[in-house]
């Protein structure tokens, strides 16, 4: 079972391989092989999952190598399941974006280019995950940022370029301070092997408290800018909204989370004592706060998201400052559920936006009468945000506030009120968007002028438009199509940044895919008994730490 270890790591990159080598002129191939591994992937890391729960974490030394020498790739408990929801979501937003493909008709080259892209940024997910030091780490990170600059600058338009600039920007600059936290870290211990330096924990001890504190705060700086936690989150409401809707989607539901994952693995492993709590506590009620109120101020739908996003990220940052076990499993249990559900929503924004040209709410409305599955697949994953029992939002949040009363300190006290509202104010805000998109009667001109989105010099919006530099979707700010559209038809953005005209049936690839992900975050919910357990079985393992460094150092 050992040998299984690498492969959702190498299958994405061999597929790559052959998606470049082949997809320009075999687009039909190109589509199989990237479906054919993510499934495969997918049935690995169930496999790995299980093998990992019954047997005790699985190691493989690459090159057989031992460590610190060699490259050490390790599946507890947490890392497949982390694995398994990452690969069911991949595949559901992969079929998806192949339906938005051939709805599009899109067959240019930034499109072919989108398969491979994908399956590098599938890699680096899985190598995160797997990674069994910090060196590795580093190095998932730099695959997910090389593939996650093509996927947000796709077809090349103004807005997507621009955000992409600013997300790499504050990549590189997480980057470099990750580089010399390892390299602070490699200095003062002699290695950067997670499990050495978790059987090093005492001589991390001894070093001077400010060189402790030090590294552990560059660590954690690193990793809540991957998680856009505030105040370092500034750079996602601006990033994620301008992609492509299954780009923006698997972003925003799962890179994120690996930051999150990398908070849970290092605090547990490096850093046992909860030094930085109080800390960590302070910055996931100020990011569950100003979140939620950035939310309520939006009127487009993909920001309003992005915002809702910052601001659960809060609840996960909560159970890993609490340090206890029962924080824990219901920090974890709110991980697997928020990728699926917050993947779930940007897939349906997408088709709002197929449906009626634009996500700003203010520009549509009558959806529930006009597009009942559409509202019904809105539904379902907004209330379980929300935290509407007995969902499995409810479940984490429960957890969580479980956790925090046990514990009884002050700042426990503080985030459970603030889980509270925060949960609440959710709650409104997605009342707020079945109100304006779904229930209130469609405002006039709806389907008769479309907003452009995204456009090329050739499909652009009308040629007297302002001529000043492309602005950002959301903002109140970018362009408008003072063209008429024929009756019933409107405007959306391609993989391209094409603007199409949309039609009152919604392409089906791309509806059951979100279905499929809509059943995935239900399926926490049907199967919550076995997912709390096996969560509560993993904080216990993080805690202990003596499995994973028995595993990689087999003593």
């Amino acid at each position: 079972m050992n040998a299984l270890v690498p492969l959702p790591v190498l299958l994405p990159l061999c597929a790559t391989g052959l998606s470049l080598a082949f997809g320009t002129r075999l687009k039909q191939f190109q589509r199989m092989i990237s479906v054919a591994v993510l499934t495969a992937v997918l049935a690995l890391s169930v496999a790995l999952m299980i093998a990992a729960d019954s047997g005790g974490p699985l190691t493989v030394h690459l090159g057989d190598f031992a460590p610190p020498l060699g490259i050490t790739l390790v599946a507890d408990r947490l890392s497949g399941l982390m694995l398994t929801v990452s690969s069911a979501v991949t595949l559901c937003v992969l079929v998806y974006s192949l339906g938005q493909g051939m709805a599009d008709r899109d067959e240019e080259t930034p499109v072919a280019v989108f398969h491979p892209a994908y399956l590098i940024l599938v890699a680096g997910v899985s190598c995160t995950f797997l990674a069994g030091d910090l060196v590795n780490l580093y190095v998932g990170f730099e695959i997910m940022l090389v593939a996650s600059f093509v996927l947000l600058t796709l077809g090349g338009t103004g807005p997507r370029v621009r955000a992409g600039s600013t997300y790499v920007i504050i990549s590189l600059f997480s980057s470099m301070l990750f580089l010399t936290a390892i390299a602070m870290t490699y200095a003062a211990t002699g290695t950067a092997n997670l499990a050495q330096l978790a059987q090093l924990a005492q001589r991390l001890g001894e070093l001077p408290l400010g060189v402790q504190t030090l590294i552990q705060a560059m660590l954690l700086t690193v990793f809540a800018i991957k998680a856009a936690v505030f105040p370092l989150a500034a750079w996602l409401p601006d990033s994620y909204p301008t992609a492509p809707a299954p780009v923006t989607a698997v972003f925003a539901g799962l890179l994120t989370k690996v930051g999150i994952y990398c908070m849970l693995r290092t605090e547990t492993l490096l850093f046992p004592g909860n030094r930085l709590g109080d800390l960590l506590m302070a910055a996931a009620l100020a990011s569950m706060m100003i979140g939620i109120l950035g939310a309520v101020a939006q009127t487009d739908l993909k920001r309003l998201l992005s915002f809702i996003l910052i601001s659960h990220i809060g609840y996960m940052v909560f159970g890993i400052g609490l340090a206890s076990r029962a924080a824990y499993g219901g920090a974890i249990v709110y991980v697997a559920h928020h990728i699926t559900v917050q993947t779930t929503l940007f897939l349906v924004a997408g088709l709002i936006e197929r449906r009626t040209g634009t996500t700003e709410l203010t520009r549509i409305g009558g959806l529930a009468r006009a597009a009942p599955l559409l509202a019904a697949l809105f539904f379902v994953p907004a209330m379980n945000l929300a935290g509407i029992p007995p969902l499995s939002g409810f479940i984490g949040k429960l957890g969580l506030m479980r956790a925090g009363v046990a514990d009884g300190g002050v700042w426990a006290w503080i985030l459970v009120v603030g889980s509270v509202a925060t949960s609440l104010l959710t709650l409104y805000v997605m009342a707020k968007v079945w109100n304006l998109a779904f229930w209130r009667a469609a405002p006039p001109g709806q389907a008769a002028d479309g907003t452009v989105l995204e456009s090329d010099d050739e499909n652009g919006g009308d040629e007297d438009a302002d001529e000043g530099p492309d602005r950002i979707p959301g903002t109140g700010d970018e362009p408008i199509l003072h063209r008429h559209q024929p009756a019933g038809l409107a405007v959306a953005a391609t993989l391209h940044g094409h603007a199409v005209t949309t039609t009152t049936k919604l392409p089906t690839l791309m509806t059951a895919a979100t279905a499929a992900a809509v059943a995935l975050g239900l399926s926490f919910t049907v199967l919550a008994g076995p997912l709390t357990s096996y969560t509560d079985r993993t904080a216990a393992e993080l805690l202990a730490r003596s499995p994973y460094i028995e595993a990689v150092l087999g003593r």
